[in-house]
């Protein structure tokens, strides 16, 4: 198991405690668990993390609009929290306008008769806004509000969700909701130990799979429904849940993000810690970001944006709620790899190569078995059947002692960190002794076991008691979920190993570039490419020597200056596409095709309607990769960097990687090692390698004025930055700027 045995949320039940005049719980504290320190952007680099204890373990509650009215969806809501006050051993006070009892408890008029400040108060109103401001004038701890009608139903509904927000902002009260349920409140066990899953959803519904582990021994020690997020969100509850000693894994079904920066700041917490983060994003399509923002009324942000945020950051993105119950479950119970190597082991050869062609197109280690050790397995195992890796013992061997014995041997190999073994149907008593063998491996051994059991019906006894009853063992239904939950596993461990979080290095005071560069700005216009590439000068990224010129004969003084051959091309300040139009000309030799093609681009230019601030004359560099490198803005997490091949590969290929800044060196380079067209880079058909290096500068400088200037910025387009041949850097032939 991970870490030491905690208890879980809950206790033994008993009755709520109605409290008495004079009983205080104390003081409250909301603070933040680390300093405030921004970066060069004015961005926290550090995440806020909410005192959350009052929401789990309160000493008091309140139920606002509390009722025993049969018939009435009150009830039920009302009954639940009066038995979770008891079964956490708090003092409960119930608020009903008009009764004077609710299911025999007393009854205060309002929110001002409270004897107490409260830790919890569920609001059950119908238009929680008068309540949730009084209970910030009584300094409540966590305000709950289910009512729907809010930021989900349209712009009206946002309105009232921002006063909502407004209402407890600064106070100390914090909000959960609205439009959220009761799943904070559930009974969970409490007879289960080890690491466990800290849920968290902004769809109740869709936390239910992941709650249902209980029941296969696997413990859940909180569930977060946050709802709409007026004011606590799922970053909240990441920083909170990742400081616990009992988490072993977060779990989160995400519509939407709230704050770009503030989820980039959880995901460092937990990175910091450790502690595996695995999501299911929904957004991915246009019709599920729409019914996203229709159910809690979120923003989904563009998807390859967040995508890259949560592979920075090391959260594991899965697509369904099975990935998400599986994953998290291996994550949360296995201890970290003593190898990278997976074995899999099968009593069917076919099996195993099935089971092996999955994994190893997944990205899967599995290596071949030294000589000795396929000796060894040998001993058990017929000659005529392989034993390199996938393992196939014929089906026989594991009948008697020499299937325990092939399993530890296999454990015992350096080089194995996972051992898998795919059951694809039952076949008694050979597979009932084989899952006892696989348990009883797995209580001595520090490396995870993962049994996949394929059999559609799910009632054998080795699988529903010697299998799920083993909290050593991870057991799967689908090959893919468990090729998934081991490429995480692995992924995690190889991530967190030497994380160093890119807020520890980022910029806290601005270069002297940023002032040139802001002077640049014309906010809400475009910039000529003359002024685009001054920009790139004020951040030392190189562009060819050039003269912006108003004449032929300037033209071709320029061009003497500079060295024949030259490019010319029109500048204006909303000309995007010069190609297309005419407007570049390239390899010009000589003074006479300078002054010829001076007139003919100002005389394009004319036809077209273009007001030219003149025409550029440039250097022409050599051959090398065209590449691209820009900024844009994304409505979540604000300026984004990119990289891709560069001039019509990117509109035709879309092999482009995204950062978030900040960002280090490493990730620049992962950038481009996560393009498809990678190899171009490298050298092909004789070609030498490009100076990778200069493009990997190129894209830290980029970052570095995205996290300066980034906010006047909606859109910086590099674009070809030509990468020239090792050692001879990175030029930017053209660019484009449009401000903010």
């Amino acid at each position: 198991m991970l870490g030491s045995t905690h208890g879980t949320l809950t206790t033994t039940s008993r009755p709520a405690r109605v409290a008495a005049c004079g009983e205080h719980p104390g003081p409250a504290v909301h603070g933040t668990a680390d300093e405030q320190e921004t970066d060069v952007s004015g961005r926290p680099l550090h995440a806020e993390v909410p005192d959350m204890e009052r929401l789990f373990r309160p000493r008091t509650v309140a139920v606002i609009g509390a009722s025993d009215a049969e018939g009435r969806p009150g009830r039920t809501v009302t009954a639940q929290l009066i038995d979770w006050a008891g079964r956490v051993d708090a003092r409960i006070h119930l608020v009903h306008p008009t009764r004077t009892t609710v299911f025999g408890l007393p009854c205060h008029r309002s929110v001002r008769d409270l004897p107490e400040p409260v830790d919890v108060a569920a609001v059950l109103v119908g238009d929680p806004l008068p309540c949730v401001r009084e209970l910030a004038d009584q300094k409540a701890g966590f305000a709950v509000v289910f009512a729907s009608g809010f930021a989900e139903a349209g712009t009206e509904g946002a309105a009232a969700q921002a006063r909502l927000a407004a209402a407890v902002r600064g106070t100390g009260t914090r909000l959960l909701g609205p439009n959220t349920n009761l799943n904070a409140f559930e009974r969970f066990r409490d007879d289960l130990d080890g690491p466990a899953i800290a849920l968290i959803t902004q769809s109740g519904h869709q936390g239910r799979p992941v709650f249902a582990l209980q029941e296969l021994g696997i413990r859940l020690s909180h569930w977060a429904p946050t709802g709409n997020e007026a004011d606590l969100e799922c970053s909240d509850f990441i920083s909170w849940f990742a400081g616990r000693p009992e988490t072993g894994a977060i779990a989160a079904y995400v519509e939407g993000i709230k704050d770009g920066r503030s989820f980039l700041l959880a995901a460092d917490r937990a990175a910091r810690r450790k502690v595996p983060v695995v999501a299911v994003k929904v957004g991915r399509t246009e019709t599920g970001a729409r019914t996203a923002a229709s159910h809690t009324g979120k923003l989904t942000g563009a998807d390859d944006v967040v995508d890259a945020a949560m592979r920075q950051f090391g959260v594991i993105r899965v697509d369904g709620l099975d990935e998400l119950q599986d994953t998290a479950a291996l994550l949360a119970r296995a201890r970290p790899p003593r190898a990278r190597g997976v074995a899999v082991y099968a009593i069917s050869g076919g099996t195993g190569a099935h089971f092996a062609d999955l994994a190893t197109a997944a990205g899967l280690d599995l290596p071949v078995l030294s000589s000795a050790k396929q000796d060894e397995l040998h001993q058990w195992i017929p000659a005529d059947l392989s034993v390199a890796n996938p393992v196939d013992c014929g089906g026989h061997p594991v009948g008697d002692a020499r299937g325990r014995r092939i399993i530890d041997a296999l454990l015992a190999d350096p080089s194995v960190g996972v051992l898998v073994c795919p059951i694809t149907g039952p076949f008694p008593p050979l597979s009932d002794r084989l899952a006892q063998d696989l348990v009883d491996a797995a209580e001595e051994t520090d490396k995870p076991v993962c049994v996949v059991w394929g059999s559609p019906v799910g009632t054998e006894d080795a699988y529903r008691t010697t299998l799920l009853g083993s909290p050593r063992v991870s057991t799967f239904r689908t090959f893919s979920n468990c090729i998934t939950a081991v490429r995480a596993y692995l992924g995690h461990h190889r991530f967190t190993t030497g994380y160093r979080s890119p807020f520890d290095d980022a910029p806290r005071v601005p270069s002297p570039s940023a002032g040139k560069a802001r002077a640049l700005l014309r906010p809400g216009e475009q910039l000529s490419e003359h002024a685009a590439k001054q920009l790139l000068r004020a951040y030392g990224i190189r562009v060819p020597r050039e003269h912006l010129v108003t004449s032929a004969a300037a033209a071709v003084r320029a061009a003497g200056q500079i060295g024949y051959p030259v490019v010319m091309k029109a500048s204006a300040p909303q000309l995007a596409h010069k190609s297309e139009l005419g407007l570049v000309r390239i390899g010009l030799t000589s003074a006479s095709q300078v002054r010829d093609t001076y007139r003919e681009l100002t005389d394009i230019a004319r036809f077209e309607g273009l007001p030219l601030d003149g025409i550029l004359v440039c250097q022409m560099i050599g051959r090398g990769i065209e590449t691209a490198v820009g900024i844009t803005h994304d409505r979540v997490f604000g300026p984004t960097v990119t990289v891709g091949l560069g001039g019509v590969l990117i509109e035709v290929l879309d092999d482009t990687a995204v950062r978030i800044p900040p960002f280090g060196e490493g990730d620049a380079r992962a950038m481009i090692g996560e393009l498809r067209g990678r190899a171009l880079l490298d050298g092909v058909r004789g070609r030498p390698p490009a100076d990778t290096d200069a493009l990997v500068e190129t894209v830290l400088r980029v970052q570095r004025m995205a996290l300066e200037v980034g906010d006047g910025i909606a859109e910086l387009d590099i674009n070809p930055l030509v990468v020239l041949d090792r050692g001879q850097g990175a030029v930017a032939l053209d660019a484009l700027a449009l401000c903010r």
